[in-house]
């Protein structure tokens, strides 16, 4: 099936897309997909019907719908720890139990979110104490996707203001808590072990930062560890914890979420989590040629595995949306950066695309030069908003819409050199002159991408488009033959780290570091001397 894939991909090497479109004047309308409001075309990619029935053929080989119904009745699919994945329970609001080993897990769930929205009202109202900031110190998954929303919903913030803190780096740390006062901030503590290097050794400088002791007060603890909470000082009733059949990537809808909930609200954090169960219904019930999840999937192993495209572009025309490339750097690249499959053999193609970009219109000042006239092709994902928040400022929007729409338009025509040598003279360009620049102004054009197209971007619409990626990832690991919710490749690092804290401190040089690591440790020490 994969050589059938591949020879039509040396049959798209010899077409354009555009002749695509002289060839079916209703592509278009065929090679696009609406649910719920969303519209996501895939038109502008190389894919013709043959090739969309072959990827479909794919799909059905890799038993991704038996996969999925694993997944959503509980299953350990995980298999390498021996979990199930169920951060789809999170947000089933309205459905039937969600059993594991036997047991319903929904009433944990619904109680627990109930505790945080009483817990979320108590704050923003004032009950709890004068709070005016909130810090959540977490790092992945508990920095990431809380991050990501709380940014993308900033016209429907109506509590105290949220701040974030990661990286391990004093200087995250310092710059965010400078003019915060300590009397009247809230920290959310996020480390489902309450062991995570980085965040605890940030949560004790916090601490510090606060008050000591005394400021345990405004500390909540996100974590299943409850025991170590309580060493810590943050008491049972100020612990929200979540099954190990949630992964950190994926855990935003629950407890993790907190601090979006104090930012926008239970009422809003609800409407969050229903967009996302819609995205799941239509996941688990639509067939896969109307699937929005799968399509996209098949539009991504097309262009990477088939095409050999290393790379995809996420660029939302959405200022708000600033920070969703980078929480689908995690999703994507931590899910499916594998290179076994699940039986351990060695994969035959790459899994997982390297996942980049920057909200439009900046990244056209940035790298678009690249996506346009570089060698390399680079698949591109357009989002953009029909409408935006600022209705005083329609101007802009028109502006930002156009140009989202001009630049998918460029990659997919391109510009002859015909055409840019006509367009020079009649700018009254000739000769040497003439003949130089028109080979400078050539855009090879026939450059894959695809549009989401929302039609303004609210709590639900938000919730949409993260399950819709989450789904795409799961379909791409389950097409690659992988296990895409494990993520040994993070802990090597981190156990050499953990062995070089003494080293970096004069206390000796672990056995077995490189001459290379050995020479920067013995400068680093020369310098601080």
């Amino acid at each position: 099936m994969w050589a059938e894939l591949d020879a039509m991909a040396e049959s798209a090497k010899k077409r354009r897309i555009s002749d695509l479109f002289k060839a079916d004047a209703f592509r278009a309308d065929s090679f696009c997909i609406e649910a719920d409001g969303l519209l996501f075309d895939y038109s502008k990619t190389s894919i013709d019907d043959i090739g969309r029935a072959a990827l479909l053929a794919l799909a059905e080989a890799a038993d991704v719908a038996g996969k999925r119904s694993a997944m959503f009745g509980g299953q350990a699919i995980n298999e390498t720890e021996g979990r199930s994945v169920l951060h789809t329970a999170l947000r089933a609001l309205d459905g039937q139990p969600v059993l594991v080993d036997g047991q319903d897990i929904l009433p944990d769930v619904n109680a627990t979110r109930e505790r945080m929205a009483a817990f979320a009202r108590s704050v923003r109202d004032g009950s709890f104490g004068h709070i005016t900031d909130v810090v959540n110190i977490g790092i992945g998954g508990s920095d990431l996707g809380p991050l990501m929303a709380v940014m993308a919903l900033a016209p429907y913030h109506d509590g105290p203001k949220c701040h974030f803190i990661s990286n391990v780096d004093g200087a995250d740390l310092t710059d965010t808590l400078a003019g915060l006062d300590p009397a009247s901030t809230l920290f959310i503590v996020a480390s489902k072990t309450f062991t995570t290097q980085e965040t605890m050794l940030n949560a004790r400088s916090a601490l510090k930062w606060a008050g000591g002791e005394s400021a345990l007060e405004r500390f909540v603890a996100i974590s299943s560890a409850v025991e170590k909470c309580a060493e810590f000082g943050i008491p049972a009733e100020r612990v929200f914890g979540f099954g190990d059949w949630v992964g950190g990537r994926y855990s935003m809808w629950g407890p993790i979420g907190l601090s979006i909930m104090l930012a926008v609200g239970p009422g809003a954090f609800e409407k969050f989590l229903r967009g996302a169960q819609a995205m799941d219904n239509h996941f688990k019930t639509a067939e896969f040629s109307e699937n929005m999840p799968v399509m996209l999937a098949l539009v991504g192993i097309w262009n990477q595995q088939v095409c050999g495209h290393g790379t995809r572009a996420v660029l939302p025309y959405e200022q708000r949306l600033a920070r969703l490339p980078a929480y689908l750097q995690q999703l994507e690249m931590e899910s499916n950066g594998k290179s076994v499959a699940l039986d351990g053999s060695a994969l035959d193609r790459v899994a997982g695309p390297v996942v980049w970009g920057e909200p439009g219109t900046n990244g056209q000042h940035a790298f678009y030069q690249l996506i346009h006239q570089g060698q390399q092709v680079v698949p591109c994902e357009f989002m953009v908003g029909a409408e935006g928040h600022e209705p005083e400022l329609m101007e802009h929007h028109r502006a930002l819409v156009a140009n989202c729409l001009a630049q998918s338009e460029a990659l997919l025509r391109g510009r002859s050199e015909e055409e840019a040598r006509a367009q020079l003279e009649a700018k009254g360009m000739s000769g040497r002159q003439l003949d130089q620049l028109a080979k400078h102004r050539v855009f090879s054009g026939n450059r894959p991408s695809t549009t989401l197209l929302y039609p303004r971007l609210t709590p639900y619409v938000l919730g949409q488009i993260v399950s819709l990626y989450e789904h795409r990832v799961f379909v791409e690991g389950v097409i690659y033959g992988i296990n895409s919710f494990d993520q040994w490749g993070v802990e090597l690092g981190k156990e050499l780290a953990g062995g070089l804290v003494p080293a970096v401190e004069g206390k000796g040089v672990p056995d077995g570091t490189s001459g290379s690591t050995f020479r920067l440790l013995e400068r680093i020490l020369h310098i601080r001397d």
